[in-house]
């Protein structure tokens, strides 16, 4: 017999509500989020052991405090944008400009991807641009695998030109003292040859026509928008919160402004059932606390020596390979965020090139491994809801072959871009 309703439509329970919400919480709980968790605990042992000093681990903690405020802010405007339907109505109006030609919505696929990984971050493109085009696909019948590739490598190889774009960014540039536009100043040669590889080999390996088996696809219709004040707030706030990155505002000011713009916007606007506590990233908070308390464990405990051997101290060409290669193999290994650090740690601190060069290897480098990064992990999942099956080795295969090449290409750029 079913169970009785409760007069808003609710199964009846006879457990307290704060213990139902935990056990709502428990049930729906990914094994991501139970990894995250994990590597949280191992972090906190690892100080109450003393296997890493507790005055470490608080140094560790203020120097990311300031990132982690970064991503919370960066992730709810992103979300709150989707949810304005900015990404809908971007993806939709590119699929319209293709019409229909498969190798226009290649070069507009790339663009949208690029820009959004470059200008937001890379999570942005994994975890909001991903099921929007996956969505796109779905109903307009263009092929899904080459635009959920599309998304995957470029918010991996497009994550070089500013700090914003990837958290091992935001690192390095503290590290180096670099403000935005000089880091992009820096880098803007080494991410066009990475961006340029990736589309070469997006296009051999998944959009030419042998590979997508279609000529042509019908462009859908343009999206509808739910509240046209929220769309345009969303819009002004993202291009904002650009501008005032390179006007030099600090990042994390930036991003909270921006994300309280929009906040205010669906607030006043009909949008207050979209303002939830899940807007908030706790998953990748968790993730990034328990990193930057298990690596420099590692780090004390063995795994500094390793990389110091493999990233050398050469401050020229050849070291720049050895540490973009090796930040590269662990992050694949690993993790990329794990590799940075762990890396960071050995580069003399003279030697900016080389720590640049690492960060190649960090950005870049993850598209042969399914948990080679973060955005990669969370990439895999959103395939995985769509039902978008993902060949695990034509995956790691093609992804080295990118990654090989665009490594190759983008160092000797960075040593350019140094003169």
């Amino acid at each position: 017999m079913p169970a009785p309703l409760c007069e808003d439509g609710a199964v009846p329970t006879d457990e307290p509500p704060a213990r139902g919400r935990l056990a709502r919480a428990v049930r729906a709980a990914t094994p991501l989020d139970w990894i995250r968790l994990a590597l949280l605990a191992a972090g906190i042992v690892c100080v109450l052991t003393g296997a890493l000093p507790r005055a470490e681990a608080e140094a560790n903690l203020r120097r990311i405090a300031p990132l982690l405020a970064f991503l919370a802010a960066i992730i709810v405007l992103a979300k709150l944008t989707k949810e304005a339907r900015v990404f809908d109505v971007l993806a939709a109006r590119m699929a319209i400009a293709g019409r229909g030609s498969y190798p226009a919505l290649f070069g507009l696929s790339v663009l949208l991807a690029s820009s959004l990984t470059m200008f937001l971050n890379l999570d942005t493109t994994a975890v909001l641009l991903t099921p929007v085009l996956l969505a796109l696909a779905a109903q307009t019948g263009i092929a899904a695998p080459p635009l959920a590739m599309t998304t995957v490598w470029l918010a991996n190889t497009a994550s070089l030109l500013l700090p914003v774009s990837n958290l091992t960014n935001l690192l390095a540039a503290d590290r180096v003292a670099l403000p935005p536009a000089a880091f992009a100043a820096r880098m803007w040669l080494p991410q066009l040859v990475a961006v340029a590889v990736t589309a070469l080999f997006l296009w051999l390996f998944f959009w030419r026509r042998k590979a997508r088996g279609k000529d042509a696809y019908v462009p859908p219709a343009p999206p509808a928008i739910d509240s046209p004040k929220r769309f345009w707030a969303a819009s002004i706030a993202c291009l904002g919160f650009v501008i005032a990155l390179f006007a030099g505002v600090e990042i994390a000011i930036a991003a909270g402004v921006a994300a309280a713009v929009v906040v205010a916007a669906f607030a006043v606007n009909g949008g207050r059932a979209h303002l939830r506590p899940s807007l908030i990233p706790w998953q990748l908070l968790i993730f990034v606390t328990g990193l930057f308390l298990v690596v420099p464990t590692l780090a004390r405990h063995g795994l500094a020596d390793v990389m110091a051997a493999l990233i050398g101290s050469d401050g020229g060409l050849i070291g720049a390979f050895r540490a973009a290669f090796t930040g590269a193999g662990l992050s694949n290994a690993l993790n990329n965020l794990p590799a940075y650090t762990a890396g960071e740690t050995v580069v003399p601190a003279q030697n900016q090139t080389q720590l640049l060069a690492l960060l190649i290897g960090t950005n870049v480098g993850p598209v042969v491994t399914m948990w080679g990064s973060l955005a990669t992990l969370l990439w895999y999942e959103s395939c995985r809801i769509y039902g978008v099956r993902v060949e695990k080795r034509r995956f790691a295969l093609t992804g080295a072959v990118c990654a090989l090449i665009a490594i190759a290409g983008s160092v000797p750029a960075l040593l350019v871009t140094g003169q």
